[in-house]
């Protein structure tokens, strides 16, 4: 799958191209596909505002495969850079160090007017080979996240302050790392563990933040207790491998402690519950791409379906905090759910506004569906779908089921989601158009010459219907650069990853264009879009 398989590709644990995920970069690129529809002069429309790479960028690095942004901060990670670096570089420069494969590394951006300059590049203070630090972020004001499944110590508490572990007895037990900004200073806050930390639980996967509140998920967590503990304990049980934990911690002033572990009420093995999390005030949503039940509708209140004959259908749960008790708000499910759909891979919440991810739903439908119903065609395995639900009171209910203008076989479509607003985004990092331009509009291209180039989908809500308002393609898009891999949105800003772009460009271009060298494979880039 685009995230979990694709970031073994560069030499983590594989140098084989793996089903789902492309071959080498290159190729593609060039020439515009398919139709396009034209926007009158004087409308708004979205361009692309800057073309971020990292001053360090080397092979593999593969900037993008995570973003995050909020206002004019965006905060981009490198999984696979490679210094051995321990401290932070407050600044526009980074280590050009590559000796320690697969720390890596996160990079912050600040704007100012249309122009944007690194603020930060951030490392931990206990990096190590094979962490996967900048595996995945989140901003919120002058808080970042960062998380790094990959990191190993056996530590089950948590450590306020600058210092982390340099135990490594613990594979991939996973951690996140908290970063506070004054002014323009970037310096750590905290190092969070979980309190039953073990040997392969990946926490750290997946984060999320807002204001004081962190959730970091472990899909790998291995407990089989079906209940939500407040406080700061969880389950050391290991009897449901891969049925997966959220955790949510509270900052108390520069203070960090575990609020909740959250379980789902129906977890099993290898359900990934914490694949993809999200935060909005005192809601968190969980997401559960290999939960397995055939339910086809939403469950508000506290239980989920014990039904395991539909194989990683997916699901997403929502919890509710009230003081500081978290309880399970609605288990959500897709109208057409089928096996092998994955829903939840990508979760975003905004208000009272849901969007759930599924990237191999496999309906050839090409138009939105507002409403509660969706496609029971299954003749496009992979295309993907995303899902919007709207709460009224403590009810959800879905409002949309959003699919691609040129959907396909194998283009991942919701492999991630991002909501702001009235505003959706979902990537497609396996769409394949050579298209280089932006269509604003309800269109997209049928052109298929660049294999896993990417592209990422606009959606606007207007009262209660939802309708694609723009594509968006890299202007230097080439095959397996994985454009989409990541997205994010905040007001009238559109930030998408591609992991796997190869120019060797360590500077960022404010404007519309982008390198087309192809001399760093893999080393990764970003690009902000604006609506104006």
């Amino acid at each position: 799958m685009p995230k979990s398989v694709c970031r073994t590709i560069a030499g983590v644990l594989s140098v084989a191209v793996v089903a789902g995920c492309g071959g080498g970069g290159g190729g593609g690129g060039g020439v515009s596909g398919g139709a396009t529809t034209s926007t009158p002069a004087a409308a708004l429309v979205w361009g692309q505002e800057a073309y971020v790479k990292a001053p360090n960028a080397g092979a593999t690095d593969q900037l993008g495969y995570s973003v995050a942004i909020d206002g004019d901060t965006m905060v981009v990670g490198a999984l696979g850079e490679a210094s051995n670096q321990t401290t932070i570089t407050n600044g526009s420069t980074a280590s050009a160090d590559n000796s320690v494969a697969w720390a890596g590394a996160v990079y912050v951006f600040r704007r100012s007017g249309t122009s944007w300059v690194q603020e930060a590049f951030l490392k931990a203070p206990n990096s190590g080979g094979g962490d996967f630090f900048g595996e995945s972020v989140a901003v919120n004001g002058d808080t970042v996240v960062v998380g790094a499944s990959g990191e190993s110590s056996n530590q089950t508490t948590i450590t306020n302050g600058a210092a982390a572990s340099a135990d490594n007895s613990a594979a991939s037990a996973g951690a996140a790392y908290v970063y506070k900004r004054t002014g323009t200073t970037w310096a750590q806050e905290a190092y969070l563990k979980a309190p039953n930390a073990g040997a392969g639980d990946d926490f750290g996967y997946s984060v999320a933040v807002a204001g004081d509140t962190v959730v970091v998920g472990a899909h790998s967590e291995a407990s089989n207790q079906t209940t939500i503990t407040n406080g700061t304990t969880a389950s050391a049980d290991n009897s449901a491998a891969q049925a997966g934990a959220a955790y949510v911690f509270k900052r108390t002033g520069t203070a960090w402690a575990q609020q909740a572990y959250l379980k789902a009420a129906n977890a099993g093995a290898n359900d990934e519950f914490g694949f993809s999390v999200a935060i909005h005030g005192d809601t968190v949503v969980v997401g559960a791409k290999g939960e397995a039940s055939n339910q086809t509708t939403i469950t508000n209140g506290t239980t989920a379906s014990a039904d395991d004959s539909a194989a990683a259908a997916g699901a997403a749960y929502v919890f509710k905090r009230s003081g500081t008790t978290w309880a399970q708000e609605a288990y959500l499910k897709a109208p057409n759910a089928g096996a092998g759909d994955h829903f939840g891979e990508s979760v975003a919440i905004n208000g009272e506004t849901i969007v759930v991810g599924a990237s191999g739903e496999a309906s050839s439908q090409t138009t939105p569906t507002n409403g509660t119903t969706a496609s029971g065609n299954n003749s496009a395995l992979e295309a993907g779908a995303a899902y919007v639900f709207k709460r009224t009171g403590t009810t959800w209910a879905q409002e949309a089921y959003l699919k691609a203008p040129n959907a396909e076989a194998g283009d991942f479509f919701g492999a991630s989601v991002a909501l702001s607003g009235d505003i959706a985004v979902v990537g497609a990092p396996h769409e394949s158009s050579n298209r280089t331009t932006v269509i604003n509009g309800t269109s997209g291209s049928s052109d298929n010459s660049a294999a896993s180039a990417g592209a990422a989908y606009v959606f606007k809500r207007t009262g209660t219907t939802w309708a694609r308002q723009a594509y968006l393609k890299a202007p230097n898009a080439e095959s397996d650069d994985y454009f989409g891999i990541s997205v994010a949105v905040s007001g009238t800003s559109v930030v998408a990853g591609a992991q796997r772009e190869s120019s060797s460009q360590t500077s960022v271009t404010n404007g519309t264009t982008a390198s087309a060298d192809n001399s760093a494979l893999n080393s990764g880039a970003t690009y902000v879009f604006r609506y104006r």
